[in-house]
């Protein structure tokens, strides 16, 4: 059970690393944004809602490697005083009552979401937009998939803590 958290979590990792290069590409096409806006009085529809794309796989493909890394949102009002051994179970607990589930069923909603895109080959509704607008929606998927099994290497070392502090 090790062997399979240990290759989620580098999973994961990989894919955290470069999704983090995408930061500088945002960063990049805001300052090009700016300038051309301000400079030239040029702005193009593209650019924006590339932005947001950007802005979107950093967020949704970043999740998992967040979580991974215990840097995502936690009401951190107890939790920080308790044992390893109870910060295992409720991991354990919730992971399997909340993060499974949902991620499942957020999985089957936002692929059959992507899919429709797909067949109808979705793109920009502007003038000017990027096209393959299903592209942005499978990353949804992609990215609840990719948390998912970083809840379940969650799962699985809060299983092997609870285990080793019997």
């Amino acid at each position: 059970m090790q062997a399979l958290s240990n290759f989620i979590g580098q999973l994961n990792d990989r894919v955290g690393n470069m999704v983090a290069y995408l930061t500088t590409v945002l960063v990049l096409l805001f300052c090009y944004d700016v300038l051309m806006r301000y400079l030239f009085s040029i702005s193009g529809v593209w650019v924006n809602e590339m932005e947001w794309h950007l802005f979107s796989l950093i967020f949704l493909l970043g999740a998992a490697y967040t979580f991974k890394h215990d840097k995502h949102v936690r009401v951190d009002v107890f939790y920080s005083k308790f044992s390893p051994k109870t910060k295992a179970w409720v991991n354990l607990i919730g992971g399997l009552l909340f993060l499974v589930p949902w991620c499942c069923v957020l999985i089957y909603a936002s692929y059959k979401y992507a899919y429709q895109s797909y067949t109808i080959n979705e793109g920009s509704p502007n003038p000017g937009g990027l096209p393959y607008r299903f592209l942005i929606k499978f990353s949804i998927t992609l990215g609840l998939f990719l948390l998912l099994l970083q809840g379940i290497a969650s799962i699985i070392d809060s299983i092997i803590c609870i285990r080793k502090n019997k």
